[in-house]
């Protein structure tokens, strides 16, 4: 399969289709689950379907180290090349690696302020011009309203999708609102537009909307993680 044919057929399509685009420039973006579900992969997935369409991608963790991260990317990739029989698989991957950045911060050692500075700083000074920045494993805490209204100011200027992850601790019951807003964001619903939860079920990890722009209504996207590659793929 030639690139711009599995562009087409990637379930990421179905994911734009089910939150009416996707998450645009200048806009927010939440993936929630509990740990070790999958938001990592599932954020991963949505920015190697980037660097597929030429886009640039700039990756912020907040772990103690990045490595897990690039096996992350690598892995990816090979699963989506192998699946979909990629011509030139070596070439794309030397080609599209160059449009991805990962960058690592300690949340508790670092302000909001100081990592968009650091940010702004690869993209305007270091000439990479991106058109998307992911903050995986951020921590919620008293800043985050603070911090979202810092990073959109961002995202508006410097035109950048933005996506977080963020993880939750309890049982279901406790953590998620009569609407599936995890109560965690609660206070934050009007500074997000896009929520997503991962809900374990049936063996399987499924992909739910919770909010959709200005549409606060959980509904399944009809796409979970394999379990076997943790890929977003359709549901069968």
């Amino acid at each position: 399969m030639v690139k711009s044919e599995l562009i087409k057929r990637s379930p990421l399509r179905i994911f734009e289709k089910s939150i009416h685009g996707g998450v645009a420039a200048g806009q927010i973006g939440v993936i929630a689950s509990k740990k070790g579900v999958g938001k990592t992969a599932c954020l991963t997935h949505i920015a190697v379907d980037k660097l597929f369409q030429d886009r640039k991608v700039i990756h912020v963790s907040f772990a103690s180290n990045v490595d897990h991260i690039i096996t992350w990317y690598e892995d990816i990739f090979q699963e989506i090349a192998k699946k979909r029989d990629l011509e030139h698989a070596v070439d794309i991957h030397d080609e599209i690696i160059k449009n991805r950045v990962i960058m690592n911060f300690n949340q508790e050692g670092v302000d909001t302020a100081q990592i968009l500075q650091s940010l702004e700083a690869l993209i305007t000074d270091g000439n990479f011009n991106a058109d998307a920045v992911i903050f995986d494993g951020y921590t919620v805490g008293d800043s985050m309203k603070d911090d979202l209204e810092q990073i959109r100011s961002f995202a508006e200027r410097l035109e950048l999708e933005i996506w977080f992850s963020v993880s939750l601790s309890d049982d279901r019951k406790e953590l998620f609102n009569e609407q599936d807003i995890p109560k965690v964001l609660e206070n934050y619903v009007n500074d997000i537009d896009v929520i997503i939860n991962l809900r374990h079920e049936d063996g399987y990890v499924h992909l739910e909307v919770a909010k959709d722009h200005e549409n606060i209504e959980a509904k399944d996207m009809a796409l979970r993680l394999d379990p076997k590659t943790l890929l977003i793929a359709e549901e069968s």
